[in-house]
């Protein structure tokens, strides 16, 4: 291994949109395919256990169909299976690039994906594997961002690495597509987010955080070498924490 890593575990945090096509729905295969080099490189270079936790807005949104009418928690339901789909894709894609890896999902469907048991995914991350954790929860009424959070904390990650997907390379003062005035933040505060009103992650997650002192790192998921340099303990994107 060429260098050792700042962070030895971590989480990746990764949208559904983010392995979308450019339509934003459905999966890209071309983002699919770096996403996965990008995580075995990084793994096999520098050494740190990586999990994934990704979310399923690409296929369907909780609150898409609550807002619909629908029964909330019926909604979200339909949004965990999303992610299982994802999860699928981005194994697949990580085995075709050379790395093992295993599908964790909080809701049981055992010819699919293991059931998430937190030893287990630990001796996983052990013994090399790259573990994609899906199914959010498991509870309705709760995003994958605190699905991210939780997992972090139960796994004993150092950071949550949340990776952006449409070209904003960190956390900004104001929306930089809307207000050309707006500059980045190298590092902030989670009560800073929380008080600013910040999109970085839901409240609850960015609060589990802060507790649990856990940081997140904000970055361009799609910019090479970035999951590597910011596992090298190189200055990426906002460090929140």
């Amino acid at each position: 291994m060429a260098s050792r890593p700042h962070w030895s575990r971590v989480v990746l945090k990764l949208s559904g949109e983010a392995l979308a096509e450019p339509s934003g729905f459905g999966l890209d295969n071309g983002v699919l395919s770096q996403v996965a080099e990008e995580v075995h490189e990084a793994r096999e270079e520098i050494g740190a256990d990586i999990a994934i936790v990704v979310g399923g807005g690409n296929f369907w949104r909780g609150i898409k169909g609550a807002d619909q009418g629908m029964d909330p928690a019926q909604a979200d339901f339909m949004g965990m299976l999303a992610t299982v789909m994802n999860g699928l894709a981005l194994q697949d894609a990580l085995e075709r690039a050379g790395q093992h890896s295993r599908v964790m999902t909080a809701v049981e469907m055992p010819k699919v994906a293991e059931p998430y048991i937190r030893r287990r995914a630990e001796r996983h991350l052990e013994k090399g594997r790259v573990v994609i954790l899906v199914g959010g929860t498991g509870n309705p009424f709760f995003t994958t961002d605190t699905a991210a959070a939780l997992r972090a904390a139960e796994i004993g990650a150092d950071a949550i690495l949340k990776g952006t997907h449409s070209g904003v390379d960190g956390v900004y003062t104001a929306d930089p597509k809307q207000d050309r005035t707006a500059t980045r933040y190298d590092r902030i505060t989670h009560m800073d987010v929380i008080t600013k009103g910040l999109k970085v992650m839901d409240a609850t997650a960015i609060t589990f955080c802060m507790d649990k002192n856990l940081p997140i790192v904000v970055f361009d998921l799609l910019a090479r070498g970035n999951v590597k340099s910011i596992l090298r303990g190189e200055p990426v994107g906002t460090l929140v924490g």
